[in-house]
């Protein structure tokens, strides 16, 4: 197995979340010329993105089990290859089956794997730092692809450009190579008699992991339908199409600073305020969308304070898990907790879909958003940052050097 340098493997997830993240949070932008090609309505697209966003969620334990086990890189370097499969069902007329493709893909090149890496690398003091810079690539990836995407739907069609993504995704695989081998075993850190079903068992039985699993809910909420439904929303309000593509871009420009001090202030302070913190901002910011007049302007403050928030929730969220349950399975029980993030995304990019084409508005969804963003604010508060107590659990012993 290979060790690795820490700065490869941090700047190495940054740039494999930088990817993932820029062709996923483009793909909002195809919603209406593909709903217009294909003569379906919202829903159905709005469907099929659910689909993608719920199988993003369960794909996840599952491709961070076989990242504990096997290494990040192999796992990763698979969903890149099928990444770009769905793209190119996709970019042929296949929905939904490229939605099911980009789903499963989505959990071996999403944050659990990628960041169960980064999260075995670094040390405990500064992990939740490294956790952030790592994270910051998927916001940093949106604010750079989102409008080369709008741009190449502009210049060509929508065909065109989901081939081209299709294209940039083969550059997964040489980037997977930068955390290739990050098992806990390989990096020879201390290990418990604890087997991987025991490790889901324990975490089924803390109140603390159910209290994030629920709280990541409504971030995925939030993200996918702000990502999914956004373009269209703009677009009935008849503002030109370029706003849309601003919008998605400021969230990734402003997150990346956003998602980088988050991880920072992990490190010094609890994780679990910062997380109701971010959450009870949310709320007010979508709060200030609803009740201000839709004008570029207010799309583009909308957007880059709503940045500043996007994805800080990432670092915080995977560091109280690693420090609640330790490194040894951090991208397995990440995964689990992202589960509840993208049930949260399944939920919104079908919802908006469905109200729309029922009520001819989003309003009932936006406010939804504000009610469980202060929801969520108080699910944060109680969560103790501490190590579960493991009192029937002795560390496996060392190898001899």
């Amino acid at each position: 197995m290979i060790r690795r340098n820490l700065a490869v493997i941090i700047w190495g997830a940054f740039a494999f979340l930088a990817l993932t993240m820029g062709i996923r949070q483009s793909l909002g932008l195809f919603l209406q010329p593909m709903a217009m090609d294909l003569q379906i309505g919202r829903e159905t697209f709005g469907l099929a993105f659910a689909i993608q966003n719920l199988l993003w969620g369960l794909a996840s334990p599952f491709a961070g089990a076989f990242a504990d086990r096997f290494g990040p890189g192999k796992v990763a370097a698979g969903g890149g290859v099928l990444y770009a499969i769905g793209l190119y069902a996709m970019a042929v007329g296949g929905l939904m089956t490229g939605s099911v493709l980009i789903g499963l893909a989505l959990g071996a090149v999403g944050f659990a794997v990628v960041l169960g890496a980064v999260g075995r690398a670094a040390p405990p003091e500064s992990r939740t730092t490294a956790l952030g810079i790592a994270s910051a690539g998927g916001s940093f990836g949106q604010f750079a692809i989102v409008p080369i995407a709008q741009q190449a739907l502009l210049s060509w069609d929508w065909v065109a450009a989901t081939f081209m993504l299709a294209a940039m995704s083969a550059a997964f695989v040489p980037l997977a190579w930068t955390f290739a081998g990050q098992t806990a075993a390989a990096l020879g850190l201390p290990q418990r008699k604890q087997t991987l079903v025991e490790a889901i068992k324990e975490a089924a039985g803390i109140p603390r992991f159910w209290m994030l699993f629920a709280g990541f809910f409504v971030c995925g909420f939030h993200l996918a339908f702000i990502s999914t439904h956004l373009p269209a929303y703009l677009a009935d309000k008849e503002l030109p199409a370029w706003v849309a593509g601003w919008a998605l871009s400021l969230v990734g420009l402003f997150n990346a600073f956003g998602t980088f001090y988050a991880g920072k202030l992990g490190d010094r302070l609890p994780k679990n305020l910062l997380l109701s913190g971010i959450y009870g901002l949310r709320a007010l910011v979508f709060l200030f969308f609803i009740v201000t007049p839709v004008t570029p302007t207010s799309v583009l403050v909308f957007a880059s304070a709503l940045g500043v928030l996007w994805l800080g929730t990432v670092p915080l969220t995977s560091g109280l898990v690693g420090v609640m349950f330790g490194p040894a399975y951090l991208s397995m029980l990440y995964g689990w907790v992202f589960v509840g993030h993208q049930i949260g995304g399944f939920l919104s990019a079908w919802l908006g879909g469905y109200l729309y084409d029922r009520f001819g508005s989003y309003d009932d969804i936006w406010w939804m958003s504000v009610a469980l963003g202060v929801a969520s604010a108080l699910i944060h508060l109680p969560i103790a940052e501490k190590p579960v107590p493991r009192p029937a659990l002795a560390p496996a012993p060392q190898p001899a050097e």
